[in-house]
């Protein structure tokens, strides 16, 4: 594997933030009546106290991974253009069908949660967020350790692990072919025990702050890997999941009954009762991971946008970005006058896109704007690296998969994220 290549814990991610993504989307209704599963017979009615406490609390975890995961988009992205890595976005047509995918997708856990046991599905959930939390949460610390790590007290080692596969062709001749090039040190091990104990947390409490800590990762992630290349591929996207929450919060129950069945931190959660019962709290407020992660990437993008054109100033990020906020707050407000649990992105989508286009039609910069590309589009399709893994094996008679894992005692080793 070259250099250029993706470190395995920055593929894992990828790969885990787009299986994931289209449930991130299924969850997308502020609700202020989750119960964790308990019986719904009493209404419980919050204090204001604890209402202020938990939407406040809600909109700041909203807004960190937007920041946070805004301008580690801009990091990823140089980082993909200076190594040469495959760069992966959403085209237009894929921006067109994400609606039909997640409005399938959705349906489908609905029936899922209507035929089977919901305490077994869960329990396969719990142990699959676990798998990608624990990841998430690990690339997510790591990216904050490395500021603080005591190098003069301890040395951080850096280790290589590799996977390589030996094989022979017709012609008796060995090959020789790397899986897997993993570069780690102990900075990333400290931050793999301490996710991997919050994992446990989490797998078996379930405890809200758990639940949390885990979206957070998930969001920071999903905003800084999922890629729009154009702004007019983000208004296709914020479009369409515009009629897609409309119709599924206001036509049907589905949405906000696959919102409360499905137990595993998709979603941020705050106990509307944790003034008066503390951390055992019961009756949560919830904000679906979708109202961040699917408006983040749009505002990520106009950040990148911003510092293309070059002029010291974040015109269009910061726009959008209270765009957002005065959206969620109107949510809160709208939700509470009607009663009613109310599709966010409702109020999000015109906010954030008429918001940021406004200002570029008073500023001018509107043709600039829809002309921007991250990246050249015809440079990304390159071709892909699996071909070669098939044509290294090509003719193989007998093959041998090799670990190895030698430390590299060296300060100025480039970690792998």
């Amino acid at each position: 594997m070259s250099e250029s290549n993706p470190s395995l814990a920055e593929t894992i991610i990828k790969k885990a933030t787009e299986t994931v993504v289209n449930i991130f989307a299924n969850t997308d209704t502020l609700s202020s009546n989750l119960t964790n599963g308990t019986n719904e017979t009493e209404k419980f009615k919050a204090t204001p106290e604890g209402l202020f406490l938990a939407y406040s609390s809600l909109v700041m975890m909203a807004l960190i991974p937007i920041i946070v995961g805004s301008f580690k988009s801009v990091h990823h992205q140089n980082n993909q253009k200076e190594s040469g890595e495959e760069i992966e976005t959403m085209s237009t047509r894929e921006a067109m069908l994400f609606p039909v995918i997640a409005s399938v997708t959705l349906f489908g856990i609905y029936l899922v949660f209507q035929i089977f046991s919901k305490e077994h599905i869960n329990l396969l959930l719990a142990f699959y967020f676990f798998l990608l939390g624990v990841v998430a949460l690990t690339r997510m610390f790591s990216s904050l350790l490395g500021r603080f790590w005591p190098t003069s007290l301890i040395e951080n080692e850096t280790y290589d692990l590799n996977f390589t596969l030996h094989s022979k062709n017709s012609k008796n001749e060995t090959k020789t072919l790397v899986l897997v090039k993993q570069l780690f040190d102990r900075e990333l091990i400290v931050c793999f025990l301490i996710s991997l104990a919050i994992g446990v947390w989490y797998f078996m409490k379930k405890h809200w702050i758990a639940n949390n800590i885990f979206g957070l990762a998930f969001a920071v992630n999903g905003i800084e890997f999922l890629q729009l290349n154009k702004v007019l591929n983000g208004c296709i996207l914020l479009g369409g999941l515009f009629f897609y929450d409309v119709f599924w919060v206001f036509g049907t129950n589905v949405m906000v009954s696959v919102a409360k069945s499905f137990d595993a931190p998709i979603k941020l959660i705050f106990p509307q009762d944790l003034i008066e019962r503390g951390f055992s709290a019961e009756k949560y407020a919830l904000l679906g991971l979708g109202d961040i992660v699917i408006p983040g990437i749009f505002i990520a993008l106009l950040l990148r946008f911003d510092i293309s054109l070059n002029r010291n100033r974040k015109t269009y990020f910061y726009s959008s970005f209270i765009a957002y906020i005065l959206a969620l707050f109107c949510t809160i407000f709208v939700m509470h006058v009607f009663k009613h649990a109310q599709p966010a992105l409702l109020y999000i989508v015109p906010m954030c896109l008429v918001t940021p286009l406004t200002v570029a039609l008073i500023q001018g910069d509107l043709k600039n704007m829809f002309s921007y590309r991250d990246h050249d589009e015809e440079n990304t399709n390159s071709e892909s690296p699996s071909l070669n893994t098939s044509n290294a094996s090509e003719g193989s008679q007998s093959a041998a998969s090799t670990p190895q894992v030698t430390p590299k005692p060296t300060k100025e080793a480039k970690k792998t994220k």
